[in-house]
């Protein structure tokens, strides 16, 4: 899941996007102009702009002129302005894609994704990387072997988990403690199958989760 901002004053258009974010498995957040744009990425962590041109207050070149000063996230400009001047202006500022209204939000959905795949990879610092997996914790993103994999919340913590620590055996208490919880009332069984969901979902890459007889779990790391 990525975290969206969407700059847009058309609140009939920010709804329409919003919800097509959102059942592409990402959170947002919107801003009615431009000031409020700047405002909240000063503020919050963010994976990717949707920025629209004509907006009060700050245009969406200015925005996008400030927002590339402070990151490397995507930023894509949601306009009717379709000249091919506007275009090269936008580029210029620092975006990376442009989608002109009318627009199709099941591409503008696919837009976003495609280029969060794009930021996953070129932006390693920010991700744990182990063989084919990159793990971005920020936008809970899982990436093997080019393609994003859908994992639960426990799949991925346990992931985290490992791949923050290759190499470490844990016991399945010891997971137990860290993933769920002291609270836990289940049993060790719980791991085991959550382990043998995760491999499944890594594919060849699973190959990387080791049983240890009588000790439990390590990720191992190989050359």
């Amino acid at each position: 899941m990525a975290v969206i901002l969407i700059a847009e004053d058309e609140k009939d258009m920010q709804n329409i996007i919003v919800d097509f974010m959102k059942h592409g498995g990402h959170s947002c957040i919107t801003a009615d102009d431009g000031i409020d744009a700047i405002t909240i990425l000063k503020n919050n962590p963010v994976d990717l702009i949707i920025l629209d041109i004509m907006m009060p207050h700050l245009d969406g070149f200015t925005v996008c002129k400030l927002a590339r000063e402070m990151y490397s996230i995507p930023i894509i400009f949601l306009t009717a302005k379709g000249e091919e001047d506007d275009k090269l202006k936008g580029y210029e500022y620092g975006a990376d894609d442009y989608v002109t209204k009318p627009f199709s939000p099941q591409v503008l959905l696919a837009k976003v994704n495609a280029w969060l795949r794009r930021s996953l990879v070129t932006n390693p610092q920010d991700s744990l990387v182990a063989g084919e997996i990159i793990l971005q914790p920020s936008s809970h993103i899982v990436m093997v072997s080019g393609k994003e994999i859908e994992l639960t919340h426990k799949e991925f913590e346990l992931l985290r988990l490992f791949l923050q620590n290759t190499n470490q055996v844990f016991s399945r208490e010891q997971l137990l403690n860290r993933i769920w919880g002291y609270e836990f009332e289940g049993n060790t069984r719980t791991v085991d199958t959550h382990i043998k969901t995760l491999r499944q979902k890594l594919g060849k890459e699973g190959n990387h989760i080791v049983t240890l007889i009588r000790s439990g779990y390590k990720f191992e790391e190989r050359p």
